[in-house]
């Protein structure tokens, strides 16, 4: 069946629906395709392929709602569906903010060149592998391996509203992760390194991604425990994603809308430096979170969220702009079984002007932090605390690996002393420069 006939049937599915009595209706489906391979220690250790589809109805008697799933499109099973649907709805509580958006035409989604047309052969896949965790074996100092895994997949997300929304985009991912293991006994440590593009094309080599992880494992054999205290830390780019993952939590509308984020007065506010802009944008070509349109049917686009340290807008959703009496950024995300929520897209830092040497050339003595352990978030207060691995840096200089420690602060004050290096790359979807931070609490020996 193509994509086309199975929207044809959403636009059925939704007809089932109002003929059961629905008010409103909409109809997402999701269909996709994905291989995976995994290597460890020169065997092949899996390899799978699988096929998904799932279809999800939501409906609406007035201001109450509810949905239903399945796991295959069958349109024979379309009234009881939506009969299924309308009964639960009409027992459910009201809720005065939720509601389907009227239908807004959306871009064209060809511009963002989401689809690499070729599926890779199960070998082509194993060659990935095999080349990753050959390298990362072949540095002096490795002694093991978690393995490497690659996978490829391909997605088709297709949204039907009553309101005249239709439309569907389909999205390529190809994944590359590495993990060494250096040293032996109680002294073993590992690393890893990860990649995910839309196309083959634009996957980093994984020889390299490989040796990098295995020389980083090899860096922190024989960590030390440094002394309490106060001291700046850097943080390598994969972790300082994290830092940026926290602020789309707590600026995300439905936290705002119940009062439960750190951020809730901060509108029109500096949050970050004035050195610190952080940007939202669903619009960049062969990106991996990539959209012309939201789980509501309606228009994305670029956002500045942050800029000269000032935040500007909320994360919202239909919803949670009716709570906050504004209009919907077109942030809404959801799957088959779920009603929508605000969700980030391509998030990200504007790099600064200096590089990653250059942030720490000052720093007498500091953490270089690689990994982080722990969720230790409160989003309510902001307050931070995590467990974390890395290095000293000592007269400018990264130098001998530190481990069981916790670095500790609180969000407001780490993003108003926080600098960007200019070492961005977009390579997880939230992505961040190495970041450095003023004066934050490390407990250790």
């Amino acid at each position: 069946m193509s994509f086309s006939d199975k929207m044809n049937r959403l636009e059925a599915l939704i007809v089932a629906a109002k003929r059961a009595g629905a008010h409103q209706a909409d109809a997402v489906l999701s269909s996709g395709v994905s291989i995976s391979v995994g290597r460890r220690l020169g065997k092949v250790e899996e390899i799978e392929r699988s096929e998904s589809e799932n279809i999800g109805l939501r409906v609406f008697i007035g201001q109450r709602s509810a949905i239903v799933s399945s796991g295959y499109i069958d349109s024979t099973e379309f009234d009881r569906l939506a009969e299924q649907a309308v009964g639960m709805a009409r027992m459910v509580p009201e809720d005065q903010f939720a509601s389907i958006p009227e239908a807004v035409p959306a871009g064209d989604v060809t511009t963002l060149d989401l689809v690499d047309p070729v599926e890779p052969a199960v070998e082509a896949l194993l060659e990935r592998a095999a080349a990753a965790e050959e390298a990362a074996l072949a540095v002096p100092g490795v002694t093991n391996s978690e393995g490497a895994g690659v996978s490829w997949s391909r997605t088709t997300t297709g949204l039907v509203t009553s309101h005249g929304f239709s439309g569907f985009y389909t999205r390529s991912k190809h994944s590359i992760s590495v993990a060494p293991v250096a040293g032996g006994g109680v002294g073993m440590q590992r690393d890893y390194e990860t990649c995910s593009t839309t196309h083959a094309s634009d996957l980093e080599d994984p020889a390299t991604l490989g040796r990098q992880a295995a020389e980083r494992a090899v860096r922190r054999l024989n960590p030390v425990r440094p002394k309490t205290g106060s001291l700046p830390v850097v943080y390598h780019p994969r972790v300082a994603s994290g830092l940026i993952g926290h602020f789309s939590s707590a600026m995300n509308g439905a936290a705002i809308a119940r009062g439960t984020s750190f951020l809730k007065d901060c509108i029109g506010k500096s949050v970050f430096g004035t050195n610190i802009s952080i940007i939202d944008d669903p619009l960049r070509p062969r990106g991996t979170r990539s959209r012309m349109f939201d789980g509501e049917g309606q228009p994305t686009s670029r956002r500045v969220l942050i800029e000269n340290g000032v935040l500007t807008t909320w994360l919202l959703d239909s919803r949670s702009a009716a709570q906050l009496n504004l209009t919907t950024t077109g942030h809404a995300s959801r799957n088959s079984s779920t009603p929508p929520a605000p969700s980030a897209s391509n998030l990200y830092v504007q790099p600064g002007v200096l590089s990653a040497a250059e942030l720490i050339a000052d720093i007498r003595l500091g953490l270089y932090i690689i990994e982080l352990i722990g969720h230790g978030v409160n989003g309510i207060t902001g307050d931070y605390s995590r467990g974390a691995a890395g290095f000293m840096i000592r007269n400018g200089v990264i130098a001998e690996p530190v481990a069981e420690i916790t670095i500790a602060g609180n969000l407001r004050q780490m993003y108003a002393e926080l600098t960007p290096a200019n070492d961005l790359e977009f390579r997880r979807g939230t992505d961040s420069p190495t970041v450095r931070v003023e004066g934050m609490t490390v407990a250790g020996a």
